[in-house]
């Protein structure tokens, strides 16, 4: 049991060297880490850090003016919108009002010519009709006379054919 226990002794000894050995290896490798990390950090320091503060300031510089000309366009649409209803709004008026208007001359139109019609339709039963009437009666009246007179002068007989024509 002796030799067990020196044995057991022996293995941990290694073993414990073995992790010191481990460990030292992880300490160096962590120091060899370490630096690159401080020398990128450094870099970073130096190259990136003024950039990323210049446009920081250059941000916060142009906030302002982003935000006016944000609510500059916010109130030009706003301008806009509003416009545009009032166009819409006056232009179905003038298509209410000229459709109106359209309808009115058409209504107009058709009335004046029914009115036209009317008055030529009287003139015509008042005044070329009478006139066609009288017209004919001096016709009738006119041949009459001639015929009155032609047989006088003729004194001769009157033919069939005469009689014919006059009627």
């Amino acid at each position: 049991m002796n030799g067990l226990l020196i044995l057991f002794i022996a293995v941990t000894a290694i073993a414990v060297l073995l992790q010191a050995g481990v460990l030292l290896g992880m300490y160096f490798a962590m120091r060899k880490t370490s630096a690159k990390v401080e020398s990128l950090a450094e870099e970073v320091k130096t190259k990136v850090l003024p950039t990323a503060e210049l446009a920081h300031s250059m941000m916060s510089d142009l906030r302002p003016k982003i935000e006016t000309v944000v609510d500059n366009v916010s109130v030009s649409t706003t301008m806009l919108r509003g416009q545009m209803e009032r166009i819409d709004a006056t232009l179905t008026d003038i298509v209410d009002r000229t459709r109106l208007q359209v309808i009115r001359a058409d209504e107009f139109v058709n009335s004046t010519m029914d009115k036209l019609e009317e008055t030529r339709e009287a003139v015509q039963r008042t005044v070329v009709s009478p006139v066609r009437h009288i017209s004919g009666l001096m016709h009738g009246v006119g041949a009459g006379f001639e015929a009155l007179f032609s047989r006088r002068r003729a004194r001769g007989p009157v033919t069939a054919a005469q009689d014919e024509m006059f009627i």
